[in-house]
């Protein structure tokens, strides 16, 4: 019996593309590092949504802690998702 080429060559195509987008993200991307003043600042964030307002800048912080459980009392995660955003304006 003939082994159907079609869709396996569709699937091969489709996880190539995806496998050669991860590599040349991989190989332009620079290597960051941990700023620990950022990681205090964000720390520190109480939990919700705040914006603050001045003549030139616009400044949002926000701040969302949940904890998973898989069942009553199995295992869990804690995700802890801080955003700190500042918009300037300026007349040049």
């Amino acid at each position: 019996m003939a082994l159907p080429l079609a869709p396996i060559a569709g699937l091969a195509i489709r996880y190539g593309a995806v496998a050669l987008t991860a590599y040349a993200i991989a190989r332009v991307a620079e290597r960051g590092h941990r700023d620990q003043r950022a990681e205090d600042a964000m720390n520190d964030l109480p939990e919700g949504v705040r914006v603050h307002r001045e003549p030139d800048q616009v400044s949002g912080a926000g701040r969302f802690v949940r904890i998973v459980r898989v069942g009553l009392g199995g295992p869990g995660i804690e995700i802890d998702a801080t955003a700190i955003t500042r918009i300037r304006f300026r007349r040049v």
